[in-house]
């Protein structure tokens, strides 16, 4: 099975720095392969995507979009009409005043008319619990479903494959779910940057951890601070509980006390 994306041998040096931030990453992403990456703060995970979708471009290597090396501005519109990428940070990604104009955009540029752009955009926020948010006005959600409106933004294209940076950051636990049963409904590929560990548990296949810019699969299970074991254990992440309420019992019924 070809690829959609395949990265060999890359190498990002920042000119400013002369810091090495990708060291030799070799990698791949198949059609409905879920992978998820992980790594600290600084370790080249972010960077790893622009240089995929052409905001940085490496001193050295190769990038194949479906088997064919990408190298110009050409190539990398053929690339993001399949692969789609989600900001860490919606504002970066949400720039119209409303919300139906945001989703619309992308089909628009994609071809679409007017009105299969709007109707695209109409069913896309359906599928993902945002129905009635058409006109409302982007900057003035919340951080949530600014979220799920960027996801919005990109499933609307109909992509093949999704790169997600930190999608649970900063979401309270009832969207958080609801966004992981979105993308549990997926059938793209899905590459996943996040230090939320039952995230990926929840949605990915794989995993993928960067450190100091080089990329290795992890294949074992490390006992580490929580007292118990998985792969990756030894690299920076964190879980995210909910809180279940206690409801004392009475020993000789076995019933709530109240």
């Amino acid at each position: 099975m070809t690829p959609i994306i395949e990265l060999k041998n890359i190498t990002f040096v920042y000119p400013a720095t002369s810091r090495i931030i990708l060291k030799n990453v070799n990698f791949s992403l198949k059609p409905g392969q879920r992978v998820g990456l992980v790594g600290p703060n600084g370790s080249g995970k972010t960077s790893m995507f622009h240089v995929i979708m052409g905001i940085l471009k490496p001193q050295k290597g190769t990038i194949l979009f479906k088997g064919e090396e990408v190298n110009d501005k050409e190539d990398f519109r053929k690339l993001h009409k399949t692969v789609g990428l989600l900001f860490q940070d919606a504002d970066d990604q949400l720039f119209s005043p409303t919300v139906l104009e945001d989703v619309a955009f992308g089909p628009l540029n994609l071809g679409a008319t007017p009105k299969e752009a709007r109707e695209i955009a109409v069913t896309t926020l359906k599928e993902l619990g945002l129905e009635g948010f058409e006109n409302r006005i982007t900057h003035q959600l919340s951080g949530g479903e600014k979220k799920l409106v960027s996801l919005a933004t990109i499933l609307a294209m109909k992509p093949e494959a999704l790169l997600l940076d930190e999608p649970t950051n900063n979401l309270d636990i009832e969207t958080r779910a609801r966004l992981i049963d979105v993308l549990n409904r997926l059938d793209q590929a899905l590459l996943i940057i996040s230090h939320d560990w039952d995230l990926l548990e929840d949605t990915c296949n794989d995993i993928f951890a960067m450190d100091k810019g080089v990329l290795t699969e992890c294949d074992k299970a490390y006992l580490h601070e929580h007292r118990h074991a998985h792969r990756c254990g030894r690299i920076e992440h964190r879980h995210i509980h909910k809180i279940i309420p206690v409801v004392n019992v009475d020993p000789r019924v076995g019933q709530p006390v109240h």
